[in-house]
């Protein structure tokens, strides 16, 4: 599922975005969801380097990314070269 409304970024751009600390989901179910994915992207970018879609959102606009997931910690998603984005900013996760 392509969400719509969301400019695709090449990943070496993210180092230049600023991210506000407000969360991007309000319910709680989705955050949960969030939380699943991101952490079965982490297995697949680890076991497969598959690559995935972070949707995701800056001081700006809604944004996609294509990229393998390196780590994922409490508060941040680990893309390759040490890029991260805040977990808080994630709308979605596609496998």
């Amino acid at each position: 599922m392509v969400l719509t409304g969301f400019d695709k970024i090449e990943k070496e751009k993210i180092e230049n975005l600023r991210f506000p600390s407000d969360e991007v989901l309000t319910d709680e179910s989705l955050k949960s969801a969030r939380r699943v994915n991101l952490a079965r992207a982490l297995s697949l970018g680890n076991l497969e380097h598959a690559k995935i879609r972070i949707y995701f959102e800056d001081d700006s606009s809604c944004k996609m990314v294509e990229t393998t997931v390196w780590g994922v910690t409490d508060e941040r998603v680990i893309l390759k070269q040490g890029l991260v984005i805040p977990i808080h900013r994630v709308h979605s996760v596609e496998i």
